[in-house]
């Protein structure tokens, strides 16, 4: 059973409780059944308050916090609290047809920054790193994504051509193809899929390292075809998000993982680049300013 801190386990509290729930005795799953329909209210409860909401004994409530982690109750309210400043869990922000127009906009709020966390706490630096080195010695990059992904590749593009490094991000299939199979030893191929098994990235990212270029995977999947054939695995893990209307975190997630990327090149350029990067966003302040766009 994973316990809030070990490995792998959720720094939520409220996601930790949604996932160790079925593992729980059936009087502790009464607690966190009251925990998750309402956190609010078990945060600004007593013990007393706590067991009477959840129809258990005040030992029992007390057994509950050990189960998942916490060293007693206070410790308990305030990993509730600081879940709860990161909005509410995943469990909580399902929209539904009769929400209103500003408990929507709560509801995807809450889901969206909750899931940030999880997606921060889930990244590896590591393999952050190891990106950032293969870049930094890249020829050229070819950066492959469809649909949403197709989103957070152009979002790389605009970025890295500024970074001195030449890049490429086509949304058509063939001129994917066509780059994939020219690229060649001293190429990066980017390949994004936050599912990591779309069929057409896979297969672009075998081609691209058939060829001899490295391969850097941004996917929120670890166990999937494209991390085969990837060099580099950035994970971006976020929520499970199968509601109908729940908002596309994965993409959101994605793109600040871009921001860390081309941030982390940026600053390994060196100050007398970085100075160039200075210059020309003066140039385009200026241009605002003369109304030029």
């Amino acid at each position: 059973m994973l316990k809030d801190g070990e490995a792998g386990a959720p720094r939520n509290v409220l996601e930790l409780v949604r996932m160790l729930r079925p593992e729980l005795r059936k009087s502790d799953r009464k607690v966190a059944d009251a925990l998750l329909e309402n956190p609010h209210r078990i945060l600004n409860s007593t013990v007393l308050e706590t067991a009477e909401i959840a129809a258990v004994s005040q030992p029992t409530v007390i057994r509950f916090c050990s189960a998942i982690g916490c060293d007693g109750f206070q410790n308990f309210k305030i990993r509730l609290a600081q879940s709860l400043a990161l909005g509410t869990p995943a469990t909580q922000s399902a929209i539904s047809e009769e929400d209103s127009p500003a408990e929507i906009a709560v509801k995807i709020f809450d889901y969206t920054l909750t899931s940030l966390d999880w997606a921060r706490h889930k990244l590896d630096i590591e393999q952050i790193n190891t990106a950032v080195d293969v870049i930094l010695e890249a020829r050229s990059m070819e950066i492959f994504g469809f649909g949403a992904s197709a989103i957070v590749a152009q979002d790389l593009q605009q970025k890295f051509p500024l970074l001195g490094i030449p890049c490429h991000a086509s949304t058509d299939s063939h001129q994917q193809l066509m780059a994939a199979s020219m690229m060649r030893r001293g190429d990066v191929a980017v390949a994004i899929s936050n599912t990591g098994t779309t069929l057409s990235i896979i297969e672009l990212a075998r081609l691209a390292r058939e060829q001899g270029a490295k391969v850097i995977s941004i996917t929120g999947e670890m166990h999937t075809a494209l991390v085969d054939y990837s060099d580099v695995v950035i994970n971006v893990e976020t929520l499970e998000n199968t509601e109908l209307f729940t908002p596309t975190t994965s993409r959101i997630a994605a793109l600040v993982t871009v921001d860390i990327l081309s941030t982390l090149v940026a600053r390994r350029l060196g100050r007398a680049h970085n100075q160039r990067l200075i210059r020309m966003k003066r140039y385009l302040s200026q241009m605002r300013k003369n109304g030029m766009f």
